[in-house]
């Protein structure tokens, strides 16, 4: 199910690439909703991201899954790891990486979190902390920091496929350009091993934003030459977008590696980016089956049982994710609209989707579902969390059991009284 044979594999693996019999026979043997991850895809999308960017230092965004599976199969294929968190570090570093391979990039870090970094930098200073406040390199500094540091820069320009995402122009992220001299210069006062700057355009950018992203490049590039430092490194961040729709042309990632290369032209230090759902929004399908079928008027409602609380980016961004219907029998097609189990409006997968008219028992694929699916996947309404199968050449392992309804209220009934 891994592509074509070539190292890279083909630039976008669609919906129907992905063989209907064995998807059958995972939901048969493991039930639904089920998370699929296909680990060679994962590897064919990290070789063609190295080839195109040769020079460059590439990291994981680990927040586009987190899966242990995954993190390995990177770590082996040469990838380094960007953590936004202290639980995504601790995943990280359980997982095999190299500290040195590693950047911790939280964004207004919680005590604990901070606390915990400050720790591992300690224990392993090859790790690089990123800050992007001067309160938080206050808050380094009060912990004694004085390991390899990185800041995150505001370009004031942003990209992605919602404006919810398009983090290069929320000043929730990153010091304002002209003002990144001076706090990289007080960072290095305090004795802090100052190594990189860091901006990111948004999460999905496009063919047609492009620009968007080089004009942050550009912005990174003079303020590592306003700086003076000799820095080790600019990260230009990753939000490198994929097809969702089907008739969508895969983005042309020489292009992008062409236009951040001329952005950074003279700036003597290693690229780095970061990519998330590049590495493995193709290499993940969502399994879900039909119990429900309600047609009303001129309108098919096919109600399966993975909703908003499994995949939760059509109700959070208004997402599209290609459906498939798995039926091995030919039937006349349907204005359909899948929704899920869950008691809200917004709970949707997709509408107005072309489909072999629904019966109750038909399993259905949602495809590109291997990024922000199952890391964003939540017990409201009371619903367990599914399960999620790796596959790794011709060898299948549930990599994440399906939650039971005990799941749901483990926290309570395993609660103490935290102030005795």
């Amino acid at each position: 199910m891994s592509g074509d044979g070539n190292a890279t594999g083909p630039a976008v693996r669609r919906l129907a690439d992905w063989e209907a019999d064995e998807l059958r026979a995972l939901a048969r043997e493991y039930g639904t909703p089920l998370y699929v991850d296909d680990l060679e895809r994962v590897r064919e999308n990290h070789a063609r991201l190295a080839a195109a960017f040769p020079d460059a230092e590439v990291l994981f965004a680990v927040k586009a899954n987190a899966g242990r599976h995954v993190l390995e199969t990177l770590d082996d294929a040469g990838a380094g790891a960007e953590c936004a968190s202290a639980g995504e570090l601790a995943r990280a570093l359980d997982a095999g990486f190299d500290p040195a391979d590693v950047h911790y990039t939280a964004v207004n870090p919680p005590a604990e979190d901070l606390d915990y970094a400050c720790r591992v930098a300690a224990e392993h200073p090859a790790l690089t902390v990123t800050a992007g406040a001067r309160d938080t390199i206050e808050r380094l500094d009060e912990r004694g920091f004085t390991g390899r540091f990185c800041l995150r820069v505001h370009p004031g320009v942003g990209a992605g496929h919602s404006e919810e995402v398009s983090t290069g122009k929320d000043v929730k992220f990153g010091v304002p350009a002209d003002e990144a001299a001076d706090v990289l210069a007080d960072a290095a006062e305090r004795g802090f091993d100052v190594v990189g700057v860091h901006a990111h355009a948004g999460s999905g950018i496009s063919a047609d934003q492009l620009e968007e992203h080089e004009a942050v490049v550009s912005t990174l590039a003079d303020v590592a030459r306003e700086s003076g430092l000799d820095l080790e490194f600019v990260d230009v961040g990753g939000g490198f977008g994929v097809p969702y729709h089907e008739d969508e042309a895969p983005l042309d990632l020489d292009a992008v590696a062409e236009r951040t290369r001329a952005a950074l032209d003279g700036i003597d230090a290693t690229l780095t980016i970061e990519p998330g759902r590049y590495f493995v929004a193709d290499a993940g399908v969502l399994l879900t089956e039909v119990n429900t079928v309600k047609r009303v008027g001129d309108a098919t409602v096919a109600g399966a049982d993975a909703g908003m609380t499994t995949l939760v980016r059509p109700a959070m961004y208004g997402s599209h994710h290609p459906i498939r219907s798995l039926a091995t029998e030919s039937r006349a097609t349907e204005n359909v609209s899948v929704v899920g189990p869950v008691c809200e409006s917004t709970d949707v997968l997709g509408e107005d989707r072309d489909l072999p008219a629904p019966e109750r028992g038909d399993l259905l694929a949602v495809g590109n579902a291997g990024a922000y699916g199952v890391e964003m996947a939540s017990q409201y309404n009371s619903r367990p969390r599914p399960a999620v199968v790796a596959l790794g050449g011709e060898t299948r392992e549930v990599v994440r059991r399906r939650e039971t309804l005990a799941d749901v209220t483990l926290a309570e009934d395993t609660a103490e009284d935290p102030y005795p």
